[in-house]
């Protein structure tokens, strides 16, 4: 019986390193990292503007302050002295449902609502309000929409508009516009979110939803590296870790230009 077995995403020899077929010393300083995920993940390079774009979703989500439970978590065990990997892992493993699961959630709702759409002969917006009207009795929420924080999400509008721009903004987009205003015309101030921009443009773009809170786990692990070296060198060990006592003390706002 052979032991081996197959993979195609990274093809290793000795001086030689091909991720999906493409040679990493000719990628690095010719791709953006936002095209080097996309070609790991979908196994094609994608043009500038998708790159752009996936760069984009990926600042969009690399931090979120100090009190998400991914940030809470990786700080708590920061505390009692373990370990950079050890500390950035409790981080991830905190991202799940109710936690970054909001993008796969989200998508894989606007697909029934487009679906629905298409069944029906509906609009978008007939279908969005007769299918919110039905999780609402069962006790569903619709994932994406809405924010603890932000009552426009600042970016929401610019992942959008970095969306258009790569030809990105198809149905999966049109339908969470079409959810945001069954919302509204029903009394609900629930405007898209990051999660819900994310979740919808990266259906369009074709990724599979089981893959997309990947994409949120990839953004966040830089903002939970510096959490955990914060709370490293500026904390004392074993403390009391209180969700919404922070005190920002960073640079002032400032611009690019």
């Amino acid at each position: 019986m052979s032991e081996q077995w197959q993979t195609a995403i990274t093809d290793i020899e000795p001086n030689s390193v091909r991720v999906r077929g493409y040679d990493i010393a000719e990628l690095m300083g010719q791709v953006s990292f936002g095209q080097a995920v996309y070609l790991i993940l979908r196994g094609e390079l994608p043009d500038s503007s998708t790159g752009k774009l996936m760069e984009a979703i990926i600042v969009s989500s690399i931090d979120h302050g100090a009190t998400p439970p991914s940030a809470m978590a990786a700080r708590t065990l920061a505390s009692t002295g373990a370990s950079l990997s050890a500390s950035v892992a409790a981080g991830l493993m905190s991202i799940n449902a109710h936690h970054g699961g909001a993008i796969t959630k989200c998508a894989l709702q606007l697909g029934e609502i487009s679906e629905r759409s298409t069944r029906d002969h509906s609009t978008l917006e007939e279908a969005a309000v007769a299918q919110l009207a039905e999780w609402k009795a069962a006790g569903i929420r619709m994932s994406g929409f809405g924010h603890r924080i932000h009552k426009a999400d600042p970016r929401t509008a610019r992942l959008m508009e970095l969306a258009k721009e790569a030809g990105a903004f198809g149905n999966h987009c049109h339908t969470a516009e079409a959810v945001e205003a069954a919302l509204t015309a029903s009394g609900k101030s629930l405007p898209i979110n990051v999660d819900g921009a994310i979740g919808a443009i990266l259906a369009d773009l074709g990724f599979e939803p089981e893959i997309m809170n990947g994409m949120f786990m990839i953004a966040r692990t830089p903002g939970l590296v510096a959490h955990v070296r914060e709370e490293q060198v500026r904390m004392r060990p074993m403390r009391k870790v209180v969700p919404g006592a922070h005190v920002y003390d960073g640079p002032n706002s400032r611009n690019l230009t």
